[in-house]
């Protein structure tokens, strides 16, 4: 069996909040929780699905080095990122990078775009002179579809959103890492360009061999994109399977959920009910502290569901459900 490009094992993230001022007097947030899965040694586009709060964002920090699970472990061509970033993190680096969802927030207000690449090329000794540097940065860009004459010089606050997040996938064509970790990278840029960023991604895994690990609540934008879909409910893995069986026959009934959300995009077709803001409750307040943690929300509740924490089981060679219906 190929060894896996990436692979989570069992790894859980706690956070302590509120409280006083003893570490004793505050609340422990389990924010991952046991979360396990893995993506092939092949160019691969993993989508990883969940509201807000369901521990995406850490997963993906995780594995950026940017945390530590506090139990588990994550690793990267068999070898255990952690150290790996301790021993030799530019290396780690060349073979992972990120795409944000911030296109403002990722750039230094103070230096000219210019240097988001500047930096990589002297960081990754990508160039030899500064001429081969402009050349390899105006070739990258012209790839993306952006104008080097147009934005190189420029501050970032000078760009669009679209152009700033657009300038990032230069970074990733520069360095081409085998692994992308891009944490709900359109969600923040005008729809007409969402398909255009798509596009890239997947130009990158057919063209580029660069796979990505896509995180998102949009589980329309990963039927297009991604190759098998994972589904993550307060910190928990709860389905994962190859996408048009999840989207077409999904089984836990949290995906069903997100599955009926999505709108019909038919201006003839209008929700024709009316939402009672006033009855309204925090989703929060549904999260379980025993059993499953859909089991506050989920229509099809029992008494087992409330007492027991359901695990992930193989309905099929490549489909997986944590739902005690099953």
């Amino acid at each position: 069996m190929d060894q896996p490009l990436l692979e989570l094992r069992n790894v859980s993230r706690e956070f302590r909040v509120g409280g006083g001022l003893g570490l004793l007097s505050r609340k422990i947030i389990r924010a991952v929780d046991e979360v396990s899965f893995n993506m092939p040694n092949k160019p691969w586009i993993t989508a990883l699905i969940g509201e807000s709060g369901s521990g995406k964002t850490t997963i993906a920090r995780m594995i950026l080095g940017l945390l530590e699970p506090t139990s588990g472990e994550i690793l990267y061509k068999g070898k255990n990122i952690d150290k790996w970033i301790r021993r030799d993190k530019i290396d780690y680096f060349r073979e992972v990078q990120p795409i944000f969802q911030d296109p403002y927030s990722i750039y230094n207000p103070f230096y000219k775009i210019d240097r988001v690449l500047e930096v990589i090329i002297k960081k990754f000794r990508l160039a030899s002179s500064r001429e081969e540097a402009r050349k390899l940065i105006v070739n990258a860009m012209e790839d993306i579809g952006l104008r080097a004459e147009d934005l190189l010089g420029r501050y970032p606050h000078q760009l669009s959103g679209g152009e700033r997040q657009r300038f990032m996938l230069t970074r990733i064509l520069l360095i081409r890492p085998k692994l992308i970790v891009a944490d709900e990278p359109i969600s923040m840029i005008d729809v007409s360009l969402r398909a255009i960023f798509l596009e890239h991604l997947l130009s990158f895994k057919e063209r580029n061999g660069i796979s990505c690990l896509y995180i998102s609540h949009d589980l329309h934008t990963a039927s297009y994109l991604a190759d098998n879909i994972i589904i993550l409910c307060y910190g928990r893995v709860v389905e994962d399977g190859p996408k048009d069986q999840v989207i077409e026959k999904p089984f836990h009934p949290y995906t069903k959920l997100l599955i009926s959300s999505i709108p019909i995009p038919d201006p003839k077709i209008r929700w024709s009910e009316r939402i009672d803001l006033t009855t309204i409750e925090s989703i929060k307040k549904f999260r379980t502290k025993k059993g499953c943690v859909f089991s506050g929300r989920c229509p099809y509740v029992m008494e087992k569901c409330l007492a027991e924490t359901p695990q992930l089981k193989n309905i099929d060679s490549n489909r997986r459900v944590a739902c005690h219906l099953y």
